[in-house]
């Protein structure tokens, strides 16, 4: 008998071991978001007397995860959908939208802490390569843009390595659209085409491969924001890119080289005079168009002398743009800078900031030339107003922006409010085209005021409730600038939202 619970002792001291190691290496973890949404002027100004548009959406993603000394492993297989959207009982007809959001692995091949790796020139040295997000310093220009649904990935490898205090991160991208056999070359076009459109006479035209859809005859469009995969960019072709990054005490330097190259392609189109036009891009030309983005950024902190529980937090960056936009053209003077600093005094803080981002000089730009700067692959719902007027899928004025803000915050044990507020502009010199103004001239600087006020409540250790209202107060420059005419849209847009977050840990 003894015997018997001597061994039943042992199994179970095994088991508890076995189950301590097996929750420090695996992890599970689920997400379930949803949520609803009342817009009435989100991300455009709405046509007078128009109604307002209410949903919900909804993301589920399980994420595994395995850690090694010298494997990190994970998978993350989401599901967004907007609830309503597919019938009771759905048909194949209806589409597929689930999907591997990431499936990557980070091989670490040097580490001076690892004593049974005898070749180490260098403290650290591991390969992350597989399906992944992209999260850099503030996700100005590289973040994988959580607040939408779907949010953002990239398929890369990254070596990333580090030695005395200095990280560096390099990073390659190759985007293709098939290994089909028969396929010859290594064109590229950068988004789902339909397998038909409907052209100017309401005929139905198979679109071959390689051939973007943009408009049929007479500007009627076909594909809706065709080439607009990651905000106001097509998807790259390929990407290299540098990152490095040090502390320095309380201060963090970080700088950034990202060049990225876009598919070339000509005008054509589909049809006949019989059956009707479908105008597109075909991508079957050779080369790329290459842009370069480089910069850097300073973040820290210092305590106030004058109060204990008291800090300063603040920051500054600039980054630059040359080369060649997707469609061809030369950047020139292509610009992005901007400081901002946090007053932080217990549970209450307030930031002030300002920041521009260069745009096109209608008065001195040249034929194929832009100066327009755009954030590459970032969050611009972070940054430029929750209600994403610019530098996403909406479109951004091709003269820049100004963003003078101003923001609040109270971050309690459970409760965290926040009120934001923006002043928008433009950056540079915009033209009047109305058939109505006089010839030469320009449009009033100003784009708006937006209101932001959210408030974020912790009903338990995995579950997250939110809730937001936000107002644009637009004028006629935001109107043309973003959507081409005047005195057509409502200058007040609101919206507000309800999300709950559940995000609970089974391993």
């Amino acid at each position: 008998m003894k015997f018997y619970f001597r061994r039943l002792a042992l199994l179970c001291a095994l088991l508890i071991i076995f189950h301590t190691q097996l929750r420090a290496q695996v992890s599970l973890t689920g997400q379930l978001r949803t949520r609803t949404e009342l817009r009435d002027g989100y991300g455009n100004l709405t046509p007078k007397n128009s109604r307002a548009a209410a949903f919900t959406s909804q993301r589920t993603r399980l994420t595994f995860g395995y850690k090694w000394d010298r494997v990190l492993f994970n998978v993350s297989v989401q599901d967004v959908r907007v609830w309503g959207q597919d019938a009771s009982t759905i048909s194949n007809a209806d589409g597929n939208r689930l999907m591997v959001h990431e499936a990557w692995a980070d091989l670490t091949l040097i580490n001076a802490a690892d004593s049974t790796l005898k070749f180490r020139p260098i403290d650290k040295l591991s390969l992350k390569i597989g399906r992944q997000e992209l999260v850099y310093d503030d996700v100005r220009l590289l973040g994988n843009l959580d607040w939408l649904q779907q949010a953002r990935r990239f398929d890369a490898a990254i070596l990333k390595a580090q030695h005395h205090g200095w990280a560096l991160d390099l990073g390659v991208g190759f985007n293709q659209n098939s290994d089909a056999f028969g396929n010859t070359g290594t064109y590229y076009t950068p988004a789902n085409a339909p397998a038909s459109a409907l052209s100017n006479k309401n005929v139905s035209l198979a679109i071959p491969g390689g051939f973007l859809p943009t408009a049929g005859k007479g500007g009627a469009p076909v594909v809706a924001n065709a080439v607009s995969t990651n905000g106001q960019n097509q998807q790259f072709k390929a990407f290299q890119m540098a990152y490095l990054t040090r502390k320095f005490g309380g201060t963090k330097f970080s700088a950034l080289l990202f060049k990225d190259d876009f598919s070339k392609y000509r005008i054509d189109s589909l049809g006949s005079a019989a059956t009707g036009y479908v105008y597109g891009r075909r991508y079957d030309v050779p080369g790329v168009h290459s842009r370069l983005t480089y910069g850097a950024m300073l973040t820290g902190q210092a305590t106030l002398s004058a109060v204990k529980t008291g800090q300063i937090l603040w920051q500054a960056f600039g980054y630059l743009q040359s080369g060649k936009d997707r469609d061809g053209l030369r950047i020139r003077n292509a610009y992005h800078y901007g400081a901002n600093v946090t007053f932080q005094k217990g549970l209450l803080s307030v930031s002030p900031g300002y920041e521009i981002l260069s745009g096109t000089n209608a008065a001195t730009a040249k034929p194929g030339e832009t100066g327009r700067f755009d954030p590459l692959y970032g969050t611009p719902h972070k940054h430029w107003g929750y209600m994403d007027y610019f530098y996403v899928g909406t479109g951004a004025p091709a003269g820049g922006l100004k963003d003078a803000f101003l923001k609040f915050k109270y971050a309690g044990k459970r409760l965290t409010t926040a009120l934001d507020v923006h002043y928008f502009a433009l950056a540079a010199t915009t033209f009047n085209k109305m058939p109505d103004a006089a010839t030469g001239s320009t449009l009033p600087s100003k784009l708006g005021m937006e209101y932001d006020f959210t408030a974020t409540y912790s009903l338990n250790k995995f579950t997250m409730l939110e809730a937001g209202y936000a107002i644009m107060k637009g004028t006629n420059s935001l109107e043309y600038t973003k959507q081409t005419t005047m005195n057509q849209k409502d200058k007040l847009g609101t919206w507000a939202y309800l999300m709950i977050n559940i995000r609970p840990t089974f391993l």
